[in-house]
């Protein structure tokens, strides 16, 4: 956690773009990976309005997703860490989804855990556990 004078650090944890399986009847329809990107865009930029210092970390839907997650949690105090609806909704990656949700837990177990469900909202997602400031 991060003292009351320094900004308030969020990782944002979301599926490369380039690897979502677009075809997915779980995903909302006319997404592909450039609205992906531009999504993050302005999620990582309401972040930064906000006064956050925030990260992304974007992970391939393999097992591998959990060693980047936690390297990049490794040394890091984070306050919050938000997982895409990328990865939480699909019901096919309800596997990488308990495994990612597991190592920020045991990673960062005093950050708060929020889900998104656009990359466009995932400011707003932070804001619920980490306040508006």
């Amino acid at each position: 956690m991060t003292s009351p004078t320094e900004p308030k650090r969020v990782l944002f944890i979301g599926q490369q773009p380039e690897t979502v399986d677009f075809s997915d009847p779980a995903l909302p329809p006319g997404f592909d990976a450039a609205k992906i990107h531009a999504g993050i865009a302005i999620g990582m930029q309401q972040m930064a309005d906000r006064g956050w210092a925030a990260e992304l970390c974007l992970v391939p839907p393999d097992a591998s997703a959990t060693e980047m997650v936690t390297k990049q949690l490794a040394g890091n105090a984070y306050d919050g860490v938000v997982i895409g609806g990328g990865i939480r909704m699909p019901p096919k990656s309800l596997l990488l989804f308990e495994r990612l949700v597991n190592a920020v837990h045991r990673a960062a177990p005093s950050a708060a855990i929020a889900f998104n469900t656009t990359p466009q909202d995932t400011g707003d997602a932070a804001a619920r556990w980490l306040g508006n400031d």
